[in-house]
């Protein structure tokens, strides 16, 4: 394999970051005109603190990076950073959920079926989903959104069949040694 990046995207969404700020916006409109009638109390701490928390989501959530190099595939969404090893990677597919199941834009973490899985979303990109042949914490997919999934798969595919595949001739080299 030759060194450096294989594959880099940068991936946002007007829709996600709209939704993001507008619900920042609709809080902090809410402390502003309840502190002008009721003054500073505990309702206008709660309304701040959640205006504060979507601001935050805003700012975090708006551009997710996806880069597949020699050692692995990054997927980073702000502060948030996870790489997944090549080696670990078993399989790569269209993710079928539908975003209901998925519970929206940003990180999410649920289980489906037996398997639990991490998941970095934006509202209106597909998404891949990853098997882990070992499990990271309970964590055995990982599901991404991205603008070009058949290229992603076309590149990941290969990848994870020849590790298969070496892992498989290591696996016989062994048998036979011992």
């Amino acid at each position: 394999m030759t060194s450096g990046i294989h594959y880099q995207e940068r991936v946002s969404s007007l829709r996600t970051s709209a939704l993001f700020v507008g619900l920042c916006l609709a809080p902090l409109s809410l402390f502003v005109g309840r502190v002008q009638t009721a003054g500073f109390d505990g309702r206008s701490i709660l309304l701040l603190v959640l205006a504060a928390f979507f601001l935050f989501y805003s700012l975090n959530y708006r551009t997710l990076v996806i880069r597949v190099g020699p050692n692995g595939l990054r997927l980073r969404f702000g502060l948030f950073e996870w790489t997944i090893p090549l080696e670990t990677l078993e399989a790569c597919s269209p993710d079928p959920l539908s975003l209901w199941r998925v519970g929206g834009a940003g990180i999410h973490f649920t289980s489906v079926g037996r398997r639990y899985r991490a998941m970095f979303n934006f509202l209106e990109h597909p998404r891949l989903v990853v098997a882990l042949k070992v499990k990271k914490g309970p964590v055995r997919d990982i599901a991404f959104s991205t603008r070009q999934p058949a290229e992603l798969m076309r590149l990941l595919e290969p990848l994870i069949a020849s590790r298969l595949v070496s892992r498989e001739d290591s696996l016989a080299a062994r048998s036979s040694n011992g």
